[in-house]
Order: structure tokens, then C-alpha cells, then sequence
């Protein structure tokens, strides 16, 4: 596997060029399946792309076939500013008026977030089977220390062989989060990495340097998915 980045003017130009390739990815998936799976990234980088899909893409895109769902969360309540469902509701699911049953977000509810992640795992073996998660897209982020998802340098879940959902407590606010696993993420047809701002220029350099490797002290860089991996980057990122 090997990077395949596309170096874009500014974090809107970025977001619009990812919209695109969303729309034929999800246009082939339904074609062919009936379905559009599709893992949302956390953070805040995504909120373009998201109000960029619900304004532009709203006729051109089979809302009724796509299922959505997380690549992590925070564990807060749904409605907390920090919250990547929230985010995602705020600038997709309420404006496309996506049906509840299309949508699939980690719970934060349990009063243990090992319970939280044991029931998504569930979710998602209702979805995918016990052959495990296959999205058809995974988007993600990548931190300054090359962190995706909430797969953190030097954290056990990397390790993780079994499982396909994690709670985790890392270095960053809030500190205890729910995550996909390598092994969940790994089953995603394409990954999409949407990564905007000088603060990455360092991991971008580091990550272009190297050959993606699953003994990579970066976990973006221990992602290996079925297909491709798009690497979509801002000029602030690239330097």
C-alpha cells in the first residue's frame, strides 16, 4: 500500500475535492450493493466536506442508501460541543434529514465505556456480520503526532488483533474516547484522509518520507485497507 496524496489550495478546495470523490464512490457502492457504508472522522476538519455533501450533493447523492458511522468519539453526551456526532448532525445528518435508521452513532451513554464499545461492536456485527466491519469509505484525520482516529503513538489499542471497537483514554480533550481498531479500520474498501493546517506539516513530511508500514510508530500509517488510500492535504500541510 502506498500514499496517494492530492495537494489542494486551502482546507475548502481540499473539502470540495474529497465531496467529489465521496459522491462516484458512493454512487458505485449503491449500484452495485444497494448500500453506501460510510465511517465519519472526528475533529473538526471535516465540518466543510460535511456542509459541502449536505448543500451540493444533496440531489446528486442517494441519501436513502447511505449508513453513516464513526471512526471514534469522545465520550461525552450527544449534544456536547466536543461531541463528532454532534458535529456530523449539526452540519449533515439534520440538514439532509438523513432516516434515524441510517444512522449509527457510538454511544456514550453507558456509565462504563467498555459497555459502550462492547455495544457497538454489536451494531456492527448487525450491519456487517461476524466477518466484520466493511465500510466502503472510512474518512480520517491525522493528528500532529500521527494519530488517526483515536489510535494514539504507543497506545495498546494498536495492538488490538480482535476486536473492532475500543475505549481508550489518551493525551487530549476530552481523554476518554470510543475507537474503531486497526482491525475494524482495515476492513474499509478506500480510507480518505482529510489532514489541513501548517501544525501538520511535520507529520505530513514524516508520513510521505516513510512506506506505511504496520510496525509504523505513527497508526495513520498502519492503516491498510482493501484498496486505495487518498491522502488529501492543504498547502498549509504540505509546507
Amino acid at each position: 500500500m502506498t500514499w496517494q496524496p492530492s495537494v489542494w489550495p486551502n482546507a475548502g478546495a481540499l473539502s470540495h475535492a474529497a465531496a467529489q470523490e465521496i459522491y462516484h464512490a458512493a454512487a458505485a457502492a449503491v449500484a452495485a450493493r444497494g448500500r453506501f457504508h460510510l465511517a465519519l472522522a472526528g475533529g473538526h476538519t471535516p465540518r466543510r466536506l460535511y456542509e459541502i455533501l449536505a448543500a451540493d450533493y444533496r440531489q446528486r447523492i442517494d441519501w436513502s442508501n447511505i449508513h453513516l458511522y464513526w471512526s471514534d468519539e469522545r465520550y461525552v453526551p450527544q449534544d456536547d460541543s466536543s461531541s463528532n456526532y454532534r458535529l456530523a448532525r449539526q452540519t449533515l445528518i439534520d440538514p439532509l434529514a438523513l432516516p434515524a435508521a441510517n444512522v449509527h452513532p457510538m454511544p456514550t451513554s453507558f456509565p462504563n465505556p467498555e459497555d459502550a464499545a462492547r455495544a457497538y461492536e454489536q451494531a456492527l456485527l448487525q450491519q456487517f456480520g461476524a466477518a466484520g466491519p466493511r465500510f466502503d469509505l472510512a474518512l480520517l484525520g491525522i493528528g500532529p503526532e500521527g494519530h488517526t482516529a483515536s489510535l494514539f503513538p504507543g497506545s495498546p489499542a494498536l495492538g488490538e488483533t480482535a476486536r473492532w471497537v475500543v475505549p481508550v483514554r489518551v493525551a487530549a480533550d476530552p481523554p476518554v474516547r470510543l475507537t474503531l481498531t486497526l482491525p475494524a479500520l482495515d476492513g474499509s474498501q478506500e480510507i480518505f484522509f482529510l489532514v489541513a493546517g501548517a501544525e501538520k506539516q511535520a507529520i505530513v513530511a514524516k508520513l510521505l518520507a516513510a512506506k506505511p508500514d504496520e510496525s509504523s510508530p505513527y497508526p495513520a500509517a498502519r492503516v491498510r485497507p482493501r484498496g486505495r488510500v487518498m491522502l488529501f492535504l492543504d498547502q498549509a500541510a504540505l509546507g
